[in-house]
């Protein structure tokens, strides 16, 4: 037998490296990656009501319990940065556990931390379980979850890919925004809380029964991909992987000004817009229903303007996509402050809508950098560039209950990070477009 017989063989028998053979008369007509993408939509849907809830609790619980909107703000901060912080930790998990495992526990946790606020009295409870818990749990729902399917799923079509499971999130704010705050209005924020809690629970059957982690499981090429890709072997040390991975990026330029653009992606969007928003349309005598219902509509283009911004990634120059997304953005909010009254008017509804574009149309171009710049650890990379979203939005929704306790306003909140937006603008034009060796970051997870 010659060695390259025997190599064959051995290969052959290998489970990791080993091909599996395909099965006669089962061809599929769309291949299997789409069908994977439609459940993690549909994962991040039913996960997504816990993003909607926070911007509702503020006023009820200032009412009952008279917590002041910082300490509130403090507690959603919280939670916010865990939603950020965990995400490259749960990328690594993923791929040491498999995406299925790590979704269903995460789905778990958040339904036990949404459902414990039924019963607490002290805002450190507070902090406990919407804070620790349902941050833990949402941060493994990230969007690292998102990018660690992409990438191992699809070698075409990622940026449209990108675009439909971010999309996902602003679905699902979109139907639940007005169910939970018609709840809020009507029967109290706990029913809210529970409705957030069995919401999570419901998607677990889906996540264990029908998602796969990798498509060599199932014997299929990624989407687009010429060549059959092994699955590769669990990589134990998730947690020193993770932070071997930051260190080494953190060594470049290009990282820095990822996060930084997208520190102020957070602040301008989940810490501002989706916490603070319904609070500051009622101190100008607008319902909460109808707030919220103006926050739903945002969720409506966001999604429009999310899978766009997927298409337009793959296309065109990422960098120049997220210059004009963060300065379109901070030019919308200088305006806000004018254009907040007791009723819905059309120049606000042009705001909506066209900050609903604008929501989360940053991330397909920001996956996009992160995967040409850092290879095969893209997704904890990613998980990273998150993590600095989230400790934007976290910030900004603790500044911002404070400032509006000591100026009895929002408006200085609009207008600075009006101003932040245009400095995350000139950030993404300076970011380099040489990509960073690929080979160093790889050296760090050995």
């Amino acid at each position: 037998m010659t060695q390259t017989t025997e190599a064959a063989a051995a290969a052959e028998d290998n489970p990791v490296t080993r091909k599996p053979r395909p099965r006669p008369g089962r061809r599929m007509p769309v291949h299997m990656a789409w069908f994977v993408a439609a459940v993690t939509f549909v994962t991040i849907i039913g996960a997504a009501a816990f993003r909607s809830l926070p911007g509702l609790l503020i006023d009820p619980l200032h009412e009952e319990f008279g917590w002041s909107r910082g300490t509130i703000g403090a507690a959603v901060s919280v939670n916010l940065a865990l939603y950020g912080l965990t995400a490259p930790f749960a990328a690594a998990l993923m791929d040491r556990f498999g995406i299925r495992k790590v979704v269903a526990v995460a789905l778990t946790v958040i339904a036990l931390g949404s459902g414990l606020t039924v019963w607490m009295t002290a805002a450190w409870q507070l902090m406990l379980c919407w804070g620790l818990l349902v941050g833990l749990g949402s941060g493994s729902m990230a969007l690292a979850f998102a990018a660690t399917v992409t990438n191992r799923w699809f070698t075409e079509r990622r940026g449209l890919v990108t675009g439909i499971l971010t999309a996902a999130s602003a679905s699902g704010q979109l139907i639940f925004l007005p169910v939970l705050s018609w709840i809020v209005e009507t029967h109290d924020w706990r029913p809210a809380a529970v409705t957030v809690a069995l919401a999570a629970l419901a998607v677990v059957p889906f996540v264990w029964l029908l998602l796969r982690d990798h498509p060599a499981d199932v014997g299929l090429k990624p989407y687009g991909a010429e060549e059959f890709v092994p699955k590769p072997p669990p990589t134990r040390g998730a947690a020193r992987r993770a932070v071997g991975v930051l260190f080494t990026a953190s060594r470049t330029g290009t990282f820095w000004l990822l996060a930084g653009t997208f520190a102020i992606c957070g602040a301008s969007t989940n810490g501002l817009i989706q916490t603070h928003f319904v609070p500051a349309a009622h101190d100008h005598g607008m319902p909460v229903t109808a707030a919220a219902s103006l926050l739903a509509v945002i969720g409506v283009f966001d999604v429009v303007g999310t899978i766009a911004s997927g298409w337009f990634t793959d296309r065109f120059e990422p960098r120049r996509l997220l210059a004009v997304y963060y300065a379109l953005r901070g030019i919308s909010l200088l305006f806000l402050p004018m254009l907040l009254a007791p009723s819905v008017h059309p120049p606000m509804l042009f705001f909506i809508v066209f900050y609903g574009l604008d929501w989360v149309a940053t991330v397909p171009p920001t996956v996009a950098l992160c995967r040409e710049q850092f290879g095969d650890d893209s997704a904890i990379v990613f998980g990273w560039v998150l993590a600095s979203h989230q400790v934007g939005a976290a910030l900004v929704a603790f500044l911002g209950g404070v400032a509006r306790d000591v100026f009895g306003s929002y408006d200085m909140v609009w207008y600075a990070s009006g101003a932040l937006c245009a400095a995350a603008a000139l950030m993404a034009l300076v970011i380099r477009r040489r990509p960073a060796p690929v080979t160093a970051v790889a050296a760090a997870t050995a």
